[in-house]
């Protein structure tokens, strides 16, 4: 008869303790199986070139150079920034050169003065030229137009053929400095009531009457959803006459998978059709920066 120890005989403790040890063993296998999270690659995803927006990322982090440090820290190559007045530009352009990254686009103009207002073209020309240098000593080869707010008495067509004539203007000083200017329309729903310009087609009717190579537009995807969807129709239609598009969730306008808009898709179908140029990142994180890098990197995985 097998030894008893308290109930228990030999046999069965011996089993017991078999088994404990195989399934310890097991665990410690599966443990040391699981991979290391490398949040330093993040933002090095295998089809797009994102830039992350330096103003609603790390919002509050100062100087403003410690932003690209920890874009850098995730793995982003590219960002991206809205003024480029009250920065150091000097400062910016040494760090980014250092740490290998790329300027992908500022603006060079916002939303007041309105180019849609005759009376701010000559300024528009003037700050075009300063921009231009800012852009030269970035490396940067493109910078973002604002079209401007309704003028009370003006009719919309009349601001969209205004803000014509400004790019008219602009385009000669862009060329001679090899920049191109994308014009982005925004959303009137939610974020930028009274703006004269929304939607894909008075923004690509601009685009086709200014006729210069360095006049495209900036298809900020999350507007884009809110003023009139079937984004993966536009991009379709419109790809020859944009240069730079933006991505966040909508609603909320947060990280990519924060809301209703199917990213993977849509960065699929825009790399199916060839565009290699960058995408940016004009979310807010809803939580930490780095949660919001791991949810970019999901959607780029196809």
């Amino acid at each position: 008869m097998p030894a008893c120890i308290g109930g228990v005989t030999m046999s069965h403790r011996r089993d017991f303790l078999t088994t404990t040890a195989v399934l310890a063993a097991g665990a410690a296998t599966a443990g040391a199986a699981q991979p290391q999270e490398d949040t330093t690659r993040l933002g090095r995803t295998a089809h797009t070139r994102f830039a992350v927006n330096l103003e609603m990322w790390w919002r509050n982090l100062m100087p403003f150079t410690r932003r690209i440090e920890e874009a850098v820290r995730l793995g982003f190559q590219s960002i991206e920034f809205w003024p480029y007045e009250g920065k150091d530009i000097g400062a910016i352009a040494d760090l980014c050169q250092k740490l290998k990254v790329e300027v992908a686009q500022f603006s060079a103009w916002g939303f007041t003065p309105g180019l849609n207002d005759p009376r701010n073209h000559n300024r528009f020309v003037e700050k075009l030229e300063e921009a231009c240098k800012v852009a030269q000593q970035l490396r940067c080869r493109m910078m973002c137009v604002v079209g401007g707010n309704d003028i009370a008495g003006i009719s919309q067509q009349r601001m969209h053929e205004n803000i014509i004539v400004a790019l008219r203007r602009g385009a000669p000083i862009a060329e001679k400095h090899n920049i191109t200017l994308i014009l982005e329309p925004m959303n009137i729903r939610v974020d930028h009531k009274g703006h004269c310009l929304y939607g894909s087609d008075p923004t690509i009717r601009i685009i086709r009457a200014v006729n210069s190579r360095h006049i495209k537009m900036l298809a900020d995807l999350y507007h884009l959803q809110i003023t009139e969807g079937d984004l993966c129709g536009h991009i379709r239609d419109n790809l020859s006459h944009v240069a730079y598009y933006q991505i966040a969730d909508h609603p909320g306008r947060h990280e990519p998978g924060t809301g209703e808009i199917h990213y993977t898709r849509v960065l699929k179908q825009l790399h199916d059709l060839g565009y290699r140029g960058h995408v940016g990142l004009e979310c807010r994180p809803r939580g930490t920066e780095l949660e919001a890098a791991r949810a970019v990197n999901r959607i780029d995985q196809w």
